[in-house]
This record gives C-alpha cells, sequence and structure tokens, in this order.
C-alpha cells in the first residue's frame, strides 16, 4: 500500500497539536486547582469530575486536549509517527513562556535548566531514529504484540494502584503514568490510519480478521485515551502544568519510539552505537522530567 505522505503538513499540524496540548493543560490545570481549593476551604457538594465539569477553565481546557488530539492524529495521517509525535516537546516550551506571561515572572534558572535537559533528551533520541530507523508495514503479529504489551502495562498499572492504595503517591507517578499512556494512543492510532486506508483502498472494510483487530485497536484506544485523561487530571491535582506537559511530551515520544524499535521493527538495521544513544538520550530526558518536578516543587 502508498501511503499518503506530506511530512511538512504533518509537521505543521503537530505543532499545532503541542500549542494547543499546552495552553489546554494549563486552562485544566486552572480548573483542577480551583476545585481542590473549593474542596478545602467551603467543601464542594457533589463529585469532583462534577464540580469540573462545571468550571469553565476546564472545560474550555478539556476542549482544546481535544483539538489536539485530532490535531495530532492528523499529524499522524501524513507524517510518520517517529517525525510528528516527539514534536510535542514544543508544548514544554510554550508552556513555560505562557506561564511566566501570566505570572509576568521569568522562570527560574532550575526550571529552564531542566526544560533544556528535556529537549535536548527528546532531540538526541529523535534525531537518531531518524537516522536509523526504517518505515515497515504492520504485521497482524505485530498488532497483537502492541495489544499484549498494553495488557500487561495495564495489569501493572492495576497491581500497583492496589499495593500501594494506603501510601502516599508520589505525584511524578501520575505525570508517568499519563505519558505512557498517551503513547498507546498514538502508536495504536498511526496503526488504525494505515489499516482504514488498506481497507478503503482494497474496497472497504470487512469482517475478517485484519479488521477484527482493527476494531480491537480501536477498543484499545479509548482505554489507553480514558486512562491518559485521568492520570493527567490526578497529575494536575499535585503537580505544576510545566510538569504535567513535560511528561506528556517526553515520556510519550520516548514510549512510542520504544514500541517503534521493539515490536514494529523500526530499527531492525540500527548499528549497535544507535541502542546506546537511544538509552543514554532516553535517560537525559526522563531526568529531565524528575529535575523539572524537584525544581518546580520549591517555594518561590
Amino acid at each position: 500500500m502508498e501511503q499518503l505522505s506530506m511530512p511538512l503538513l504533518g509537521i505543521a499540524l503537530a505543532v499545532a497539536s503541542a500549542i494547543a496540548l499546552a495552553v489546554g493543560n494549563l486552562l485544566q490545570a486552572r480548573g483542577v486547582q480551583a476545585m481542590e481549593a473549593l474542596v478545602e476551604t467551603d467543601g464542594a457538594h457533589g463529585s469532583k469530575a462534577g464540580n469540573l465539569v462545571r468550571n469553565r477553565f476546564w472545560l474550555i481546557g478539556a476542549l482544546l486536549l481535544g483539538v489536539a488530539i485530532l490535531l495530532q492524529m492528523g499529524s499522524l495521517t501524513f507524517a510518520p509517527l517517529m517525525v510528528v509525535q516527539p514534536i510535542g516537546v514544543t508544548a514544554l516550551v510554550v508552556t513555560a513562556l505562557v506561564t511566566a506571561i501570566i505570572a509576568h515572572r521569568a522562570p527560574s534558572k532550575q526550571v529552564v535548566r531542566a526544560i533544556a535537559v528535556c529537549v535536548i533528551g527528546v532531540a538526541g533520541f529523535v534525531t537518531v531514529a531518524a537516522l536509523v530507523s526504517t518505515q515497515q508495514p504492520i504485521t497482524d503479529q505485530q498488532l497483537v504484540a502492541v495489544l499484549i504489551v498494553l495488557a500487561v502495562v495495564l495489569a501493572m498499572t492495576g497491581a500497583v494502584w492496589y499495593l500501594g492504595r494506603h501510601r502516599r503517591t508520589p505525584p511524578v507517578l501520575w505525570v508517568l503514568l499519563g505519558g505512557i499512556y498517551s503513547a498507546f494512543v498514538a502508536t495504536l492510532g498511526k496503526t488504525v490510519i494505515l489499516r482504514v486506508q488498506a481497507a478503503l483502498q482494497s474496497g472497504g472494510l470487512t469482517w475478517d480478521l485484519a479488521n477484527l483487530l482493527t476494531i480491537v485497536c480501536i477498543i484499545g484506544i479509548g482505554a489507553a485515551g480514558g486512562l491518559s485523561v485521568y492520570f493527567v487530571q490526578r497529575a494536575h491535582a499535585s503537580n505544576r502544568p510545566e510538569v504535567v506537559v513535560a511528561g506528556l511530551t517526553v515520556v510519550d515520544p520516548a514510549v512510542a519510539v520504544v514500541l517503534g524499535i521493539a515490536i514494529l521493527g523500526e530499527a531492525s538495521t540500527a548499528p549497535p552505537w544507535a541502542f546506546v544513544a537511544f538509552i543514554v538520550a532516553g535517560a537525559i530526558a526522563i531526568g529531565g522530567v524528575f529535575a523539572l518536578s524537584k525544581a518546580e516543587s520549591v517555594p518561590r
């Protein structure tokens, strides 16, 4: 099947998605924090979800996040996953700039340094990936493998929640989980796009094994997307917006690229040095997220 490829359009849509993601997260963070403050001071009637839905900032933020997802899916239609997904790190820079403008205060040196580390780590990771990766047709076996990994991650998340339900959860854990599940949304979304394009070119959708797997993929996207939204809301309640966006824009592409390497075979011809570079660059990027979390927890 010949893929529709318009990389520049895909990149433009990815940048627009990153901007919508940044602004949407800032508004949702304001809504979540307002709800938490209301509960602590006056006590809030009804469920937390109900209180959030009545908050206009949270609603506008949710709308923008929906727009960001649509733009992201559009970018994946026109360009490879490993090209457009890491562009989301733009959202981290936009978030820091908008936050500084709203607060009328420049970010601290520690925050700037942590953001720079995130950007450098992601840039290094993606540069190496772009040099050594190859686009391969996705087989049914590979798709099943991605779904199995998602099932394992779901089981591990459930086990961590059960074992730690009576302990204090580190705030950055919600950030990491939000990014991990967001990566599965992007990976499975790209797969669904390719399979739907193939089905339409071959005469339409039919009830065979391949298209049943596509339906399972869509169910997986719904499950991963719902959990990502949930964990992001939990992250907003205990982290600054910059930290949440860092998790989404660093952990998300890192996990997506790892899935591409380990399961989809996109680095099957890569030399050994590339894998060392992947590990180093990924560690730098994740370290930047933790550094940003620590820097943002220091009172100003």
